[in-house]
């Protein structure tokens, strides 16, 4: 009967998806999360402009329009009939995205209303993933990224939800203070009725230091002391049932909130399942003392045998194009494997 009752409540009514849109939570967390700014309202084209095919900068955004698709000479042969990309322009716009480089120390890392272009982190360079200095920087992530095609489009966004009313949803554009984030501090944390019952580890690669049963009491603790002191008895804040994500200081004492996200299938459980998720919170509401239990930590706990880089699906058009140039496809590979082992490398060396 239990895992019946599990099954038919495995995810709760998803009653505002408009409260986790980041114009929504921010004004209520701003003091417990990393300095940010909302442009709003954005041009009509603006959505236009990103749902274009092709990864090209607007006229004026510091950059020479790029095409992101490999071309030899039969393929250009084959393009003179397509045509020619629409221009557009955003002076407006680049003006915010300027001013706010300068207030937050020359970078930002910008993200719609729900989703951040972290598939798209791989543009920029890689010692500094989503370090824009330029508004080309920013436009150039946000086209380059599969994720925020989510934000661009109504019918996703409500999907499931309870406020479906689409014509009070509109495109914002977020750029928050860039950091140098330490991946292996990043958690993921599920509350659902009102209780906190689960931390995961954000990143897929393994970390020795989290095998120590003192660390994985601190990071527990640490995450319940934010979330009941910050979090569960915010008045403002309406929903009983939803994801959060967090960044923990380097001495694991404190943490900043980065995201919230709606308890639902379109949030990634990362280590848990949904399914294993309904069992802890059924648990907890068995025991009767649903502030006390502690939640449950997943970490990666064994060495991976192979770290590829994260997104790996969404890499090709700027690095592939310049590895392309002159090579036949045998040596294209080898340059490429090349590459991608580099920035595993690379990644290593920093989390070391």
């Amino acid at each position: 009967m239990e895992s019946s009752n599990v099954s038919q409540s495995l995810f709760p009514e998803l009653r505002s998806v408009l409260a986790f849109q980041f114009s929504s939570w921010y004004p209520i967390f701003a003091g417990h999360t990393i300095k940010s700014t909302i442009i709003r309202p954005l041009p009509d084209d603006f959505v236009q402009y990103l749902n274009d095919d092709g990864v090209y900068i607007p006229d004026g955004a510091d950059q020479v329009p790029l095409s992101s698709s490999l071309s030899d000479d039969e393929d250009s042969e084959s393009n003179e009939d397509v045509e020619p990309l629409r221009s557009y322009s955003f002076p407006e716009i680049d003006k915010r995205i300027r001013e706010c480089i300068a207030l937050y120390e020359g970078a930002v890392f910008p993200k719609l209303n729900f989703s951040s272009p972290r598939d798209a982190a791989w543009m920029l360079p890689i010692s500094s993933p989503l370090k824009c200095t330029s508004p080309a920087d920013v436009y150039m992530l946000l086209k380059s990224s599969d994720f925020v095609s989510f934000d661009l489009n109504p019918e996703l966004v409500f999907e499931g939800a309870a406020d479906g009313d689409k014509t009070v949803y509109a495109l914002e554009l977020v750029l928050r203070k860039w950091y140098s984030i330490d991946r292996s501090r990043e958690l993921r944390c599920f509350v659902r009725g009102g209780m906190l019952i689960g931390i995961s580890q954000r990143d897929s690669n393994y970390y020795p230091y989290m095998e120590a049963s003192d660390v994985q009491y601190k990071i527990t603790a640490t995450v319940t002391k934010l979330w009941r002191e910050c979090i569960a008895t915010e008045e403002r804040w309406r929903p009983k049932d939803y994801v959060f994500d967090l960044l923990l200081t380097r001495d694991l004492a404190r943490a900043h909130i980065i995201d919230f996200n709606p308890y639902a299938p379109r949030t990634d459980a990362l280590l848990f399942t949904y399914e294993e998720l309904g069992k802890i919170f059924h648990s907890k509401k068995l025991s009767g003392e649903h502030s006390q239990v502690e939640p449950v930590f997943k970490f990666v706990n064994t060495p991976s045998t192979s770290a590829a880089p994260e997104h790996q699906h969404n890499m090709m058009p700027f690095e592939a194009l310049s590895l392309s140039n002159g090579n036949d496809i045998e040596e294209f590979a080898r340059l490429w494997q090349e590459e991608l082992k580099k920035g595993v490398d690379n990644d290593s060396d920093e989390e070391s």
